[in-house]
């Protein structure tokens, strides 16, 4: 089961940043932060059960990164740093 939730929390990452990439969305739009923050929290959660502190790290900053972000979207502000 665990595995299944690792590939989860990696599609919700994967999958919006290779759309980004080839120009299918924007990194600064709310389909991109909010599967990015799901993602990385489900990945987050999963590292700080099984004590992979590294990963925790990456992840969770990764997750509060990409809150930061889809607040300021949502709150019709460009996040920082986009032009």
């Amino acid at each position: 089961m665990e595995q299944v939730v690792q590939v989860l929390g990696s599609v919700l990452v994967l999958i919006p940043f290779a759309l980004s990439q080839w120009g299918r969305t924007s990194a600064h739009s709310r389909w991109y932060l909010a599967p990015n923050l799901a993602g990385s929290a489900i990945l987050a959660t999963d590292a700080a059960l099984t004590s992979q502190w590294g990963f925790l790290l990456l992840e969770g900053v990764w997750a509060v990164v990409s809150l930061a972000g889809l607040i300021a979207v949502l709150r019709g502000r460009e996040p920082r740093g986009a032009h």
